[in-house]
């Protein structure tokens, strides 16, 4: 059946009995690409039958399918012709794990954070209606993206639409990790709650049986159901906010699913359609253990384990350790976290301190504004967080955390690239957007030993201060160099520059031991550290004098140490896997500048751009911030010996 499917329209010519096994084969695909690429597939196996029923009910592209976040929109780019891409699924080139509109016209709208499908999908409806064109808007949004504000929002304003909007609720009890609160509670009382369905259904196929007056008496009482609804169905939540509810209806059932988008299509201002599916479907491993197979490594079919060993521990895992111990010795410590426990690290926290744990859901905004009202309350709040994600509680970092100078603890993980996920998951502006708030300190750690000094400072700071970190394993080179962590300062690691009157002496024509060769300085942050390691050996075996400085700091900038290498070299280079619009870089050339305007100076960090999928490794030579590519691009700006290869 999948050979049959080479675009939107080709599912429609199957016959009923061929969808199931199309349903049965796709999942075998989803699983088979998954095992040997990675990527996100819990979630994917359970949206199968529901993407397939859109497909049969609505034309594509014309019709438009929004789908929040995106991870789960495998199938929707099977369906949509693009299976033969799937061999370099988040690779470097290939297809991206979450929709892109460059990629097909089948993909209305970029997405790939959460609680963003209905505000974008509402939009896409009043700009049809304002240029009267006529097409079908469908929101996809899971259970877990309704703990998100924005949500909230968006069905706020939907109420008012006076034409179709379709958004579909895709209910499977589970965002990334279990959701949270109470509107998974209320989620909980109508997936039990089948009587109103039920009582519908049999009532509804009764009178139509009755001939003539019939039909009749089912649109009387479709028209008055609302009452009926009112007392079978808790809370009637979306009814009252004026979006009327179909379901819940089996997200498995290809049947129920045509059956009720049909109905959502006749109505005329925005329903929401309730589907219940479960996340993993199909593969034992994934049903028994959804979380863990929501984002992939290369992994085994046979038993689901990973491919690969993990060798050495994270840098989620040193924090997740070392934040537990801090607890121990201090009841002060609370954790937050944004339905992330699993991915920051906080399981191990949460089973430890239970009474101390918070997960607010996907609620980065509230997660802030509440770790600001316990640290009023005397608590010293650590929010772990993802750094593509903190972006979206930037305003209440500045108002409600940097405002008042609360000691809030923002633990930053996935800092810089992290890979197959793309521009929406790279943490490229973190070291901007922080360092340009007053009161916010930003510390950036080189290895797994400096990580847990940075945090051992940070829970007794008393302002607002950021730990940020990389994806992956920890760095665990340069263990000799771990002092403690004084505000503000950074580490001076080799220091090759020039003494007490050499410099001048090279100035004035006088030959150095190195014969003539330029000192150079290396100013590096967080995970740059190592690549300036690698540069500075290479360096060496070429003849050159190379210090290598740890900022440690992003803000403060240590100028005590930056002036000491202005001082001591003819040039300076400055490391950050950052975007350099506002990072370390353009902070530290300020102050040369203006203090040695004759220091030559160049700024390593990430253009101005948004990264795409791929490989880390192939995205930092890519970029130019590999080590080769840094002394090729040294050998230029400074005028240095160019080694044959």
């Amino acid at each position: 059946m999948l050979d049959r499917i080479n675009g939107p329209e080709d599912i429609k010519a199957l016959k009923k009995e061929e969808l199931t096994e199309l349903a049965a084969e796709i999942r075998e695909f989803l699983i088979e690409k998954t095992s040997l690429r990675g990527g996100h597939l819990a979630s994917n196996l359970g949206v199968v039958e529901l993407t397939m029923a859109m497909f049969l009910s609505f034309d594509l592209p014309k019709d438009k399918i929004i789908w929040d976040v995106g991870h789960q929109s495998y199938t929707h780019k099977i369906l949509s012709g693009r299976k033969d891409a799937f061999d370099d699924l988040r690779q470097l080139g290939g297809i991206s794990g979450f929709p892109k509109t460059k990629e097909s016209p089948c993909d209305a709208f970029n997405t790939g954070h959460s609680s963003t499908s209905i505000s974008a999908g509402l939009g896409m409806a009043q700009a049809r209606d304002l240029r009267g064109e006529d097409y079908y808007v469908v929101s996809v949004i899971g259970d877990g993206a309704l703990t998100g504000g924005m949500a909230y929002e968006a069905l706020n304003n939907a109420a008012r639409m006076e034409k179709n909007f379709i958004i579909v609720l895709n209910d499977n009890d589970m965002s990334i990790s279990e959701n949270v609160g109470g509107i998974s509670t209320y989620l909980n009382g109508i997936r039990t709650g089948e009587g109103y369905n039920d009582l519908k259904e049999s009532v509804t196929e009764l009178l139509e049986r009755i001939p003539g007056v019939g039909p009749r008496m089912v649109d009387k009482i479709r028209r008055t159901k609302q009452s009926i609804k009112q007392l079978l169905i808790p809370g009637m939540f979306f009814e009252d906010m004026g979006i009327t509810y179909l379901g819940p209806v089996d997200g498995h059932d290809l049947r129920q699913l045509r059956k009720v988008l049909k109905e959502a299509r006749r109505v005329d201002h925005a329903v929401l359609v309730h589907v219940v599916t479960r996340k993993g479907k199909g593969y034992g491993p994934a049903e028994r253990n959804p979380a863990r197979f929501h984002g992939v490594e290369p992994f085994d079919i046979a038993t689901g384990k990973p491919k690969e060993k993990k060798r050495y521990p994270s840098y989620t895992d040193i924090f997740s350790k070392e934040l537990c111990r801090l607890a121990e010795q201090d009841e002060r410590i609370v954790a937050v976290t944004a339905a992330m426990p699993d991915g920051t690290g906080l399981n191990r926290f949460k089973s430890l301190y239970p009474d101390r744990f918070f997960d607010v859901g996907i609620a980065e905004q509230h997660a802030v504004t509440s770790a600001a009202g316990m640290a009023a309350g005397g608590l010293r709040p650590v929010v772990a967080v993802y750094s593509s994600f903190l972006q979206r509680g930037y305003d209440q970092i500045l108002h409600d955390v940097c405002i008042q100078n609360l000691p809030v603890v923002f633990a930053i993980d996935r800092a810089g690239l992290v890979g197959s996920d793309g521009e929406t998951h790279q943490g490229l502006f973190d070291l901007s957007y922080l360092t340009s708030i007053p009161n916010m300190s930003v510390l950036a750690p080189k290895n797994l030993w400096e990580l847990r000094r940075d945090l051992q400072f940070a829970v007794q700071y008393g302002g607002p201060i950021a730990v940020r970190y990389p994806r992956g394993m920890a760095y665990r080179g340069l263990k000799e160099f771990d002092s403690p962590v004084e505000y503000g300062r950074g580490e001076l690691l080799y220091d090759e520059g020039y003494k007490d009157g050499e410099k001048q002496a090279a100035a004035a024509g006088e030959q150095p031991e190195n014969g003539g060769k330029p000192r150079i300085a290396l100013l590096a942050v967080g995970s740059m550290v190592s690549t300036a390691e690698h540069i500075r050996n290479k360096l060496k075996d070429e003849g050159y004098k190379v210090t290598l400085a740890n900022g440690r700091f992003v803000k403060p900038i240590d100028l005590e140490l930056t002036d000491r290498l202005a001082k001591s070299h003819d040039c300076l280079v400055t490391l950050e896997e950052n975007v350099l619009q506002g990072g370390f870089g353009l902070q530290v050339t300020a102050f040369i500048q203006k203090n040695y305007p004759a220091l030559r100076v160049l700024n390593v960090a990430l253009p101005d751009a948004y990264v795409e999928h791929g490989n880390v490794s192939l995205l930092r030579e890519m970029l130019g911030i590999d080590s080769s590519s840094i002394i090729r691009r040294m050998k230029e700006e400074f005028g240095l010996e160019q080694r044959e290869e």
